[in-house]
């Protein structure tokens, strides 16, 4: 059966997108949850509307992704951690501690689920990727340091 889709679902398509389904997962899923509509004349003209709608959400969004990122790149995060005499912290830095200090210091407001950490330990430079947008990533750099 051929549905258009309202919303974006994960291994199927984006909103808008005619796709092609069995017909018992469109009768019982798509269609009752409202996550689609058949594909009649009328709708795929409708259809064209939400691509044409997600594709300028998207560019706006990948524009103001870019525009962080452009912002964010040439600074320098400075987190204050506890650490012993050898260098190594009493825990780690996490994702939320970096959101919190990004925010603190540069006014940008971060979610930690789009920075990939790699358990930073040590005190010292590290570098933390940040994914705003499926093709927007970049490296945000991190300076450590032992607090008083």
């Amino acid at each position: 059966m051929k549905v258009i889709l309202r919303s974006d679902l994960d291994g199927l398509g984006l909103r808008g997108d005619i796709v092609d389904v069995a017909d018992g997962h469109a009768r019982n899923f798509l269609l009752p949850k409202g996550h689609a509509l058949v594909a009649s004349d009328g709708a795929v003209e409708q259809a064209a509307r939400m691509r044409k709608a997600r594709d300028q959400r998207d560019s706006s969004a990948r524009e103001a992704a870019a525009a962080v990122a452009s912002r964010l790149v040439p600074q320098v995060i400075t987190i204050q951690a506890k650490a012993s005499a050898e260098g190594k912290l009493f825990g780690s830095v996490t994702s939320a501690d970096i959101a919190a200090a990004v925010l603190e210091q540069t006014s940008i407001e971060l979610e930690r689920r789009q920075l990939e950490v790699d358990g930073i330990k040590t005190l010292g430079q590290h570098t933390v990727t940040a994914s705003l947008h499926s093709e927007v990533s970049f490296p945000i750099t991190l300076e450590v340091v032992a607090a008083e």
